[in-house]
C-alpha cells in the first residue's frame, strides 16, 4: 500500500527561494535582523542609550545605528563582535 502525496502540498521555501536565486541574500538579511533585534534587547536590559553604547564601542551614534539597523548588512564581524561583548553576550559563527 503506498501513500499518495498530499497534492496541496507545493515546493519548501528553500527550494522557492534557491529557483528565485535569492536564498544567500534572504538569509544573509535574515541573520542581520535577527542579530540586530538581539543587540538592541540586551541594550535595553542593561539599561544602555545608544549615544553610551557607541561611547562604549568607541564609534559614532551614526555608526551604531547602522549597526543596529536590520535593513543594513554592512556591519563588519568586528562591530557586532565588539558590541556583543558590550552587552555581556558573545557572537559565535559557525561554518556549516
Amino acid at each position: 500500500m503506498t501513500k499518495k502525496k498530499n497534492p496541496h502540498i507545493g515546493s519548501s521555501l528553500e527550494s522557492w527561494l534557491d529557483e528565485a536565486g535569492i536564498r544567500e541574500e534572504v538569509t544573509v538579511a535574515a541573520i542581520k535582523s535577527v542579530i540586530a533585534h538581539q543587540l538592541a534587547t540586551e541594550m535595553k536590559k542593561k539599561k544602555l542609550s545608544k549615544k553610551r553604547m557607541a561611547e562604549l564601542m568607541n564609534t559614532s551614534r551614526a555608526q551604531l545605528d547602522r549597526l543596529l539597523d536590520p535593513d543594513n548588512g554592512n556591519a563588519t564581524i568586528e562591530s557586532l563582535q565588539r558590541a556583543a561583548k558590550i552587552v555581556g553576550r558573545e557572537l559565535r559563527m559557525a561554518l556549516v
